[in-house]
């Protein structure tokens, strides 16, 4: 490539695989030569060095310059003092770069720290989670005779993963599901836009609406205003079980996923373990003004540092990386080669191996051979149009997406830790609202109404949603008379939280409870 050719394009269009070279600047025939990328390199633990070793090795040989800087993080920083696993200059260095490629870092299950993986996409608001799922050649699986080709698009910092849990009582645990219309809109329209760079047809819309009316309600409506918006790319739904059924059934018929948080936590792994499992996984994780990159394996301690670890998930991670950067002929390069390694079947990792080899390959091997094979072309995975995804650049978001017209109070819900029968705590809530603006309307245990009525068959919690209704609509609750009522409940039962009962628009902003 030349500098007239490069003049003829238009800067966005040209593949920002190569630069001037600065020696040659002033001379009548400039030099192209491959620019560089800046990135942070977090080799992360358990077998975490050993793939970033294969990784950047097989990245060098292939053409692609990256800038590398090497951070810190996991089990080791933990050690050293980090709760978080993540050094301040580690996230300095990160948000210089703008780019991440991870290796797997430990996560304890249970009580305990925060996992470093969310944190680190949370604080750079690496809103989407994006989850290939391609068939690949020469792996053997159940579906290897099958055209899957499709993209988990995981809403990445909301739902069940805002990590907002307490004890409501010693044997009642809560966690709150907190979904947005501005971080549901976000995701929807960078699966839209996803799909328009790789040239897909389809954007399937996954949620449990049928269920959680408002929350994964709200994630459905927001997604097919989006929807409406792109007339050109065809948008359905589907309810989240149905869609993992239909997954396993008849996975070629799927393009683009979108879908909130856990669900795509759950379905991702899913369409993993349909193309070969999670060590062939690899995964993006985008914000307006950082990606990070990862394989979605685990650290495999067990077989750290015996050479038997599988770079595969990690590289193509990597190759996500480079399309990102603009480096899109390196990483169809590179990924034609590893596609052609596995077509091969030769010193693949023992993961991979199977019958085909009596003796597998070692991490380092399996990185030569694919090095070996540069320059070549899968007969069977040809090229797939993909381009970089370019998400809005805005700035941290504020202020509500939108504004109800009328908003009024309608009661309040108070949830209490109590020992007795449901119509004991009816008559006490009754006397203690006497003479208060609030009247008892209905009590719930575990989202079952229990009071008015009898459920003589169900097993009951100690903690109770006792729901009061406001005598008049009004714009605010008085909230003297409410703190009133709480001080009058503190006699005899132990309030844990309090929520406002609102309607938007005419519309009432809670659930009912199950038999109500």
């Amino acid at each position: 490539m030349t500098l007239n050719t490069a003049l003829e394009h238009d800067f966005d269009e040209l593949d920002a695989d190569y630069v001037v070279a600065p020696e040659t600047v002033t001379k009548r025939q400039p030099k192209l030569v491959p620019s560089a990328l800046k990135a942070v390199a977090l080799p992360g633990d358990g077998i975490g060095p050993e793939i970033m070793e294969a990784t950047q090795r097989i990245l060098v040989a292939g053409g692609a310059r990256i800038d590398w800087t090497t951070c810190e993080a996991g089990a080791s920083a933990n050690a050293k003092g980090a709760a978080s696993g993540l050094p301040g200059e580690t996230l300095d260095e990160i948000a210089k770069a703008g780019l991440v490629l991870k290796g797997p870092l430990e996560t304890g299950i249970g009580a305990g720290g925060k996992s470093a993986n969310v944190t680190l996409r949370k604080h750079f608001e690496l809103y989407a989670n994006v989850r290939p799922a391609r068939r690949l050649p020469g792996v053997i699986t159940p579906y290897m005779d099958r055209n899957i080709d499709l993209v988990v698009v995981r809403e990445n910092v909301e739902d069940l993963y805002a990590g907002i849990e307490h004890m409501q009582t010693p044997d009642v645990a809560q966690c709150l599901k907190l979904i947005t219309r501005a971080g549901s809109t976000k995701i929807a329209e960078a699966a839209f836009a996803l799909a328009k760079a790789e040239g897909r047809k389809r954007v399937t819309v996954a949620s449990k609406a049928n269920i959680m009316k408002l929350s994964e309600g709200l994630f459905k409506q927001a997604c097919e205003d989006v929807a409406g918006k792109h007339p050109t790319i065809q948008s359905d739904h589907m309810i989240i079980d149905n869609l993992a059924h239909r997954l396993v059934m008849s996975p070629e018929d799927f393009d683009v996923i979108c879908t909130t948080n856990m669900n795509g936590d759950i379905i991702s792994d899913l369409t993993a373990g349909l193309v070969g499992g999670l060590g062939l996984a690899p995964s993006a994780n985008l914000g307006a003004r950082m990606a990070m990159f990862e394989a979605v394996h685990g650290s495999a301690p067990d077989i750290a540092g015996k050479g038997l670890a599988n770079p595969t998930a990690l590289l193509l991670a990597a190759i996500m990386m480079l399309r990102q950067g603009g480096k899109l002929a390196a990483a169809e390069r590179i990924e034609q080669a590893l596609y052609v390694t596995l077509e091969d079947g030769k010193d693949l990792t023992a993961d991979m191996a199977g019958p085909r080899n009596e003796k597998a390959g070692s991490t380092s091997a399996f990185a030569d051979r694919v090095i070996s094979n540069l320059g070549q072309r899968s007969q069977h995975c040809p090229p797939a149009p993909k381009a970089s995804l370019k998400l809005p650049k805005g700035k941290p978001q504020t202020t509500a997406v939108s504004a109800p017209t009328k908003r009024t109070d309608a009661g309040m819900d108070i949830f209490v830790e109590y020992g007795g029968s449901p119509t004991e705590l009816a008559a006490c809530l009754k006397a203690a609202s006497a003479g208060l603006p609030f009247t008892l309307a209905m009590i719930s245990n575990r989202g079952l109404k229990v009071y008015p009525g009898t459920v003589p068959m169900a097993d009951f919690a100690d903690h109770w949603r006792c729901r009061f209704a406001s005598r008049a609509p009004q714009d605010d609750l008085p909230e003297q008379q409410m703190a009133e009522l709480m001080a009058r409940i503190s006699k005899f039962a132990r309030w844990c939280h309090v929520e406002r009962l609102q309607m938007i628009d005419g519309t009432p902003g809670f659930s009912v409870a199950q038999g109500q």
